[in-house]
């Protein structure tokens, strides 16, 4: 198939201005995405497309030079689009190389068409590799799909360029035919649209995929301590809890209240009681396992969920925070603030029927005993009959037992 070249580039240009005005929409007010960057790459493309177009109606020189250097240009800020999302340090002398070298490259080859062919699609297909090198080599780090629609539309961009340039060794394209329709031609000016089409919204994707995993992350996170939110937590031990019963496996649940924590707000502020909480859900997160999930179940109550975990292991454990934390030397504004903590601990084999409330309200009912001891203590609650008995089957409560009216 071949294409009517000027009606292709028409296109092409068209796409690339109508596309940048896209990005700068989408990228108002996110600056670190670097969608601004991948714009100004898509109006340099379209303007480089001017100029090719213009051959034969300006001078030739201008017309070469401006053509060639606002495509590679364009890479240059393809990648530093790519970096930006990174956070990659973007070191201008070498992005901005590829296009300085290549306009020296022209200058020397004015007069040799198959020269100028060579270098230029030579270094373009360098810059489109090198795209697809960054986001392989950061893909673990990047959610969603849409980096695999941008390696893999620059990879071919990268395959159709070194293809090109090697059209410039045989001498199969003519200077005469640079406007006109044919295999070479053709094959170059769609493969471009296309990949530009699809890396371009690959890109968008991108970006909207880290924005969409950030919100996930900030409504399953509590937005002072970092760790789960109340809803998090208890959608995790439902989990857990199927999973024990399911498997056999014993799971533990520990609540943890910070105590007289009202007095360090009243003597110290809320600065340092946010300071403080902060400071033992560290401490606390230091100490238990990777598959363990701790959670702010509210206030200056916090639920940790230890899949595999027997009464022994949570008493354990359990013990080992109450004396950290009262050894520990918290600071705030340079002044020392004590604190202990109370636990309440639940550990054991899960029957069918048992719920995620049942094993908190093990665990509150031991740490209510713990307060009651003197604090500063762990407690556990030995086995969960009589709450069964107590529960009569009702699941899905948010807490147990119902609030007083």
């Amino acid at each position: 198939m071949q294409a009517d070249i000027p009606t292709l580039m028409a296109t092409i240009m068209l796409a690339s201005l109508c596309l940048s005005m896209v990005m700068v929409v989408v990228g108002w007010g996110m600056p670190r995405e670097g969608l601004e960057l991948w714009a100004g790459a898509l109006a340099l493309h379209a303007a480089g497309y001017v100029f090719f177009g213009l051959r034969g109606q300006m001078d030739e020189t201008i017309s070469i030079v401006l053509s060639n250097g606002f495509s590679s240009l364009s890479f240059t800020l393809v990648l530093a689009a790519v970096l930006r999302f990174y956070g990659a340090a973007r070191l201008w002398p070498v992005l901005l190389a590829p296009p300085l070298i290549l306009t020296l490259l022209l200058f020397s080859a004015l007069d040799d068409f198959d020269r100028r062919v060579v270098y230029g699609n030579a270094i373009f297909a360098l810059q489109a590799a090198a795209v697809p090198v960054v986001l392989f080599v950061r893909r673990k780090t990047t959610v969603g799909r849409g980096k695999w629609l941008v390696m893999g539309g620059l990879a071919l961009e990268a395959v159709v360029m070194a293809w090109r340039s090697t059209t410039g060794l045989s001498g199969q394209l003519r200077v005469d035919d640079i406007l006109q329709s044919g295999a070479v031609q053709t094959t170059t000016f769609l493969g471009t649209f296309a990949v530009m089409l699809v890396t371009s919204l690959g890109f968008i994707f991108m970006a909207k995929e880290r924005a969409d995993e950030l919100n996930r992350g900030l409504a399953a996170a509590d937005g002072l301590t970092g760790v789960a939110n109340r809803r998090s937590i208890i959608a995790a031990l439902d989990r857990d809890v199927a999973r024990a019963i399911r498997t056999r496996e014993p799971i533990a649940v520990m609540m943890i209240d910070l105590d007289h924590f009202k007095q360090v707000n009243d003597a110290h502020g809320h600065l340092a009681g946010d300071s403080l909480l902060r400071s033992v859900v560290q401490l606390v997160a230091q100490r238990i396992r990777s598959q363990d999930i701790i959670g702010r179940y509210g206030g200056e109550e916090f639920l940790v969920v230890l899949p595999d975990t027997s009464l022994k292991g949570v008493m354990r454990l359990g013990q080992d925070l109450c004396t950290a934390v009262a050894a520990q030397a918290f600071k705030f504004g340079g002044q020392a603030v004590p604190i202990t903590i109370s636990v309440g601990v639940f550990g054991g084999r899960l029957e069918p029927g048992d719920s995620w409330d049942l094993l908190i309200h093990a665990a509150d009912s031991a740490l209510s005993r713990a307060k009651s001891a003197g604090r500063n203590r762990i407690e556990a609650t030995q086995s969960l009959s009589p709450l069964r008995r107590a529960h009569g089957g009702d699941t899905g409560v948010e807490t147990f037992p119902p609030p007083l009216e």
